[in-house]
């Protein structure tokens, strides 16, 4: 199958805005005919539903939380990006594109990437225009912060809770369409497949989180909008919660899935400190533009940090990356903590750790701008290791956080399966190889409000609606076989839950496929997930029934899913020969220990094609163009 990107013609500043007038339209009255199903209630899927629904759409929106408020979005701390060059430092949409590009290493494709900052802009105004908190400089304007990968301030931020005040701006627009009936919401309502009727999306099948009861929601086009995939590390910044089930799902339906090797490590989280975790926690990556990162200089140094003098510490991020210093990219700063550790330089009870430090900072600007620009996230730091980061400073080290690879979509956000659209973190379209910080919530904002909007109406247009209900047969078949597969979850009674199969497969991802991956260490892992998949199939215990209130058997199936996807993931990783970005293969990097990429053989979007449990996936490949940028050497020094 020929992978058509469907990329607009002509310059690429007019790209998007030539596609929007070029595209079909549906008049105001006939909205009303057409039906949407958004799975998802983050900021990519409440803001798409939301915006379909004032559109006049009929919208059916899905989620597992018990309020769309839960969605996992609200976790992000830090900021949103967009070009608006308030700071008067040089930024510009095209400056946002390069960062972006640059961020990827090269990896991503241009069209998408121009779109996502041109968009950036309008963002900011409709967050504003909803009421969205944003700090504001002292004459009443919208601040700015610096973040990761770019040497401008263009992050809008709100404290450190900018995730939940976007999510409740997004959350209002939803609830105003719900309240008027032209969005029906199922919360605590789990996808588990997608229903193909002769070759288009036209529905899911949903398990009732409470009663147990299975049930099928027919539409005339599918969106997900269902976040990312980190939990397959099982220790991650995601909630406990978070899965790949209803991608996973979709990718077995037809939908291919693109990039899954590349996964974000973020480099400050709170380290692990005991086996009885089930997440770890995030520290915003907005703690950099003050917080010096350290270690000590000699292996082995036990004293406490106030005991270490200057001359005895090494800023080593500020002696390797001068020019971008305690900001460069998540993926190199990821690397250079881990290095530092592996070189017996780590430091608090576990050795896995890094300094992260305020104490120049304080002594600059005072203890009171410090709590008012982090005070939030200080205090969640003293709460969880009771250690007073005013006083002491923070311990930091990666941790799984955010996933580029998602299911493959065209300029239209439209998968491999006509009418099935994905959005945000469950798509793989505008990172690359690494995603910058702050880009997230612009990708799935931007995504949801002004991208689906315009592309999901040109299909519409272009493929009518139809009269197929939940009574065809594909949805009866698609109904039956999640039945199975719940009975046959319920049936094993083996001896292990699903949380130590979950554990387990953790385990393994992050040594063969985690912060740096190997040939050996790959196939070693291609050789284990498929016998751990088989005691998982031979050995689960799962307590009580089908037809309840049932977490035990919610996990069941994510996990089954990982235990599946784990493995495309490993092959992802071991064929793309190369080191980009996240995507560190140790046979692949300079003298300096920085990725080596591979352009002449692997400037492509890697899409996989399900073939089968256990079977190796096909690949596809959709050459990466550039004509506005030329392949460079990632360098932050």
């Amino acid at each position: 199958m020929k992978l058509d990107p469907k990329i607009p013609s002509g310059p690429l500043a007019e790209k998007w805005d030539s596609h929007k007038f070029n595209m079909k339209l549906v008049n105001p009255a006939n909205k009303r005919k057409y039906k949407a199903i958004v799975v998802g209630s983050g900021l990519a899927g409440g803001s798409a539903a939301a915006t379909l629904a004032e559109l006049g759409y009929q919208v059916s929106c899905f989620c597992y939380q018990d309020s769309p408020r839960r969605a996992h979005s609200i976790a992000a701390q830090g900021g949103i990006n967009a070009a608006k060059n308030y700071q008067n430092d040089g930024d510009s949409v095209y400056r946002l594109f390069y960062d972006t590009i640059k961020g990827g290493d090269f990896r991503s494709r241009e069209a998408n990437t121009y779109r996502l900052a041109q968009v950036s802009t309008n963002i900011i105004d409709q967050c504003v225009a909803q009421g969205v908190p944003f700090a504001r400089e002292y004459g009443g304007l919208l601040a700015n912060r610096s973040f990761g990968g770019a040497q401008v301030s263009r992050t809008f931020y709100a404290r450190g809770q900018t995730g939940q005040q976007l999510l409740l701006g997004a959350y209002s627009a939803l609830t105003r369409q719900i309240g008027i009936g032209a969005v029906k919401m199922f919360p605590r309502t789990e996808m588990l497949d997608l229903v193909v009727v002769d070759g288009r999306a036209r529905g899911i099948v949903v398990r009732d989180m409470i009663s147990g009861e299975i049930s099928s929601h027919a539409a005339d086009a599918v969106i997900l909008a269902t976040g990312g995939y980190g939990n397959v590390f099982y220790l991650s910044t995601n909630a406990t919660g978070c899965n790949v089930t209803a991608t996973y799902r979709a990718h077995k339906k037809g939908a291919f899935f693109a990039n899954p090797c590349y996964t974000q490590i973020h480099p400050t989280c709170i380290p692990q400190s005991g086996d009885y975790q089930s997440k770890l926690t995030l520290m915003s990556e907005s703690l950099r533009n003050d917080g010096r990162i350290w270690v000590p200089k000699k292996k082995g140094d036990d004293r406490p940090p106030h005991q270490i003098p200057e001359d005895e510490r090494d800023y080593y991020l500020e002696r390797k990356y001068p020019s971008f210093g305690n900001l460069a990219p998540r993926d190199i700063s990821s690397r250079s903590a881990k290095e530092a550790c592996d070189d017996g330089r780590g430091v608090g009870p576990t050795k896995v750790g890094v300094y992260l430090d305020f104490s120049d900072a304080i002594n600059r600007l005072g203890k009171d701008v410090i709590a008012d620009r982090y005070g939030n996230l200080f205090d969640m730091y003293e709460r969880i290791t009771g250690e007073n980061p005013y006083e002491t400073p923070m311990r930091i080290y990666p941790a799984s956080h955010y996933t580029m690879g998602g299911l493959w979509v065209d300029y239209n956000l439209e998968s491999t399966v006509p009418g099935l659209f994905v959005l945000g973190e469950a798509n793989f379209s505008d990172h690359g190889a690494n995603r910058l910080g702050a880009s997230a919530l612009m990708q799935g904002l931007a995504d949801g409000y002004f991208v689906i909007p315009y592309t999901i109406g040109n299909f519409y247009a272009r493929s009518g609606n139809s009269d197929v209900t939940t009574d065809h047969p594909e949805f009866k078949k698609a109904e039956a076989e999640v039945t199975e597969r719940t009975k046959k979850f319920l049936s094993i009674g083996g001896k292990r839950t699903p949380d130590s199969f979950h554990r387990e497969l953790g385990k393994i991802m992050w040594e063969y496929c985690g912060m740096a991956r190997n040939e050996a260490g790959l196939k070693k892992a291609l050789e284990q997930i498929p016998k751990l998949r088989e005691d998982f199939w031979s050995d689960l215990k799962i307590l009580g029934s089908g037809e309840e209130l049932n977490q035990m058997l919610e996990q069941a199936g994510r996990v089954a899913d990982f235990l599946e996807f784990a493995e495309m993931m490993c092959y992802d990783a071991l064929d793309r020969d190369e080191s980009c970005g996240a995507h560190f293969r140790e046979e692949h990097q300079t003298k300096e220990g920085e990725a080596k990429r591979n352009d002449d053989n692997y400037a492509y979007v890697a899409a996989w094609e399900h073939t089968g449990v256990g079977s190796k996936p096909n690949l596809h490949k959709e050459p990466l163009v550039f004509e506005n940028v030329e392949f460079a050497t990632r360098s932050y020094k």
